[in-house]
């Protein structure tokens, strides 16, 4: 259920406000409750299947004027978890 609202609430990318968006979809959802869940699976399929659809509902366009090998701050942690 949380990443169906994580999905649900980064859909209002272009309608809302960006920081707003981000704000309430990375910092408090993802990185609150979901990175929790993520890092108590244990490391395997279902983890994977996990992460897969957290980067799934990502917007685009929040990453095209990154610099190639960085990341968002809000995502830090998550990266973090991705490289283990």
């Amino acid at each position: 259920s949380l990443m169906q609202l994580l999905s649900n609430v980064l859909l209002w990318d272009g309608i809302v406000q960006e920081d707003t968006v981000r704000d309430l979809g990375l910092s408090k959802l993802l990185n609150r409750y979901l990175l929790l869940n993520l890092l108590n699976t244990p490391l395997g399929p279902e983890n994977i299947e996990k992460c897969t659809k957290v980067v799934a509902c990502l917007p685009e366009r929040w990453f095209q004027d990154l610099r190639s090998g960085s990341t968002l701050p809000e995502l830090l942690n998550f990266c973090q978890h991705l490289l283990k």
